[in-house]
């Protein structure tokens, strides 16, 4: 009888050491809870939130730097240079902190204030100069959307991407390629089939997502959204099998129940989704998140702050930032998106999604 009281009274007690040992495990340990060998899929890792601010951090490398898994560009086409410029409320000039360098010993000075090529041509470079890092998710906002009446459309972004980062990118048609040699039909088919490759096997490498802008989503003159447009882009590729041109993934922007893609009244261009991208609190209030998780496909969740109970924007304690992490990567998260910026310790944690 005294020896089922004690254990009684410890098994609280215990339960609580445990979870705060895990809470406060150092993110270099909570790494080796995911096997390089996991797909992609199957971890959690921390991005930054409009990371290209040169309030965020002096330099775009800093980011890196600091162990973020994602960076966030918002990016505007120029309709006078047909470059694409960041920023984050001048569509025709640049207001970020990348800058023009050349070699990775450049990261960390010259000018700054540089166009989407730089910032992308600084994250090859880094990923260069640091062999072996796992794969770094590239999240485009395109402010404005598209305009391909000017060349700035999809193909033209495609061609961008590729002229910056060469062959360091997981493209669309990678993810349809089967080992054995063919391919899935489209994106929703090979992802529910887990052909996502394990986080080893894309050390060095980038995956673009692509969500619409703020200003697209504001102009009433604008019919054909970011997110629309490239995943017919996609469709067209594969259809005339030139899929390996594509750099990009879109997104379904917007946390909500179900199936989002039934949103888009183009049944065809449903199967060329496969990341979501939401607010994190939104997702934990109601949502089955693990529909995501079960079928492989990425999900980010953003303002992780904002989660109840609502934490710091960017300097929360570390044990908060930590456990936050760990419940929404309990939520499915692919992708947890934050402001805490300075919390060196958090930003390279990847633990196992679910």
């Amino acid at each position: 009888m005294r020896t089922r009281i004690v254990r009684r009274l410890l098994t609280p007690l215990l339960a609580a050491t445990a979870l705060a040992a895990a809470v406060l495990t150092p993110a270099g340990t909570a790494s080796a809870d995911v096997p390089g060998t996991a797909s992609l899929a199957a971890a959690t890792t921390v991005g930054i939130h409009n990371t290209y601010d040169q309030a965020a951090y002096p330099y775009l490398a800093d980011a890196l730097d600091a162990g973020a898994s994602m960076v966030e560009l918002d990016s505007w086409f120029n309709v006078f240079t047909h470059k694409w410029n960041v920023s984050h409320g001048n569509p025709l000039g640049d207001d970020n902190n990348c800058v023009a360098a050349t070699t990775a010993a450049g990261l960390h000075g010259g000018d700054r204030d540089q166009d989407l090529g730089a910032c992308l041509d600084d994250i090859r470079l880094w990923l260069g100069a640091h062999p072996g890092h796992p794969p770094v998710v590239i999240k485009l906002e395109l402010k404005a959307g598209f305009d391909a009446t000017i060349g700035m459309g999809p193909a033209a972004l495609d061609s961008y991407v590729a002229q910056h980062l060469g062959d360091i990118v997981f493209r669309p048609a990678d993810l349809l390629a089967k080992a054995g040699g063919g391919a899935y039909p489209d994106l929703d088919t090979a992802a529910r089939a887990g052909n996502w490759p394990s986080r080893a096997a894309l050390a060095g490498k980038v995956i673009l997502e692509v969500i619409p802008g703020t200003v697209e989503e504001s102009n009433p003159f604008d019919h054909l959204w970011t997110d629309v447009e490239y995943a017919g882009h996609l469709r067209d590729l594969a259809a005339a099998g030139t899929l390996g041109s594509a750099q990009i993934f879109p997104s379904v922007l917007g946390a909500a129940a179900g199936d989002p893609r039934t949103r888009y009244a183009d049944a065809g261009l449903r199967p060329w989704f496969v990341v979501f991208d939401g607010d994190a609190a939104t997702y934990l209030g109601g949502i089955d998140t693990s529909w995501y998780d079960t079928n492989h496909y990425l999900l980010v969740m953003t303002d992780a702050q904002n989660v109840a109970p609502a934490l710091d924007d960017t300097a929360p304690p570390v044990d908060q930032a930590r456990a936050r992490v760990a419940q929404l990567a309990a939520a499915h998260a692919s992708v947890v998106s934050c402001d805490w910026r300075g919390l060196t310790t958090v930003l390279p944690e990847v633990l196992p999604r679910g």
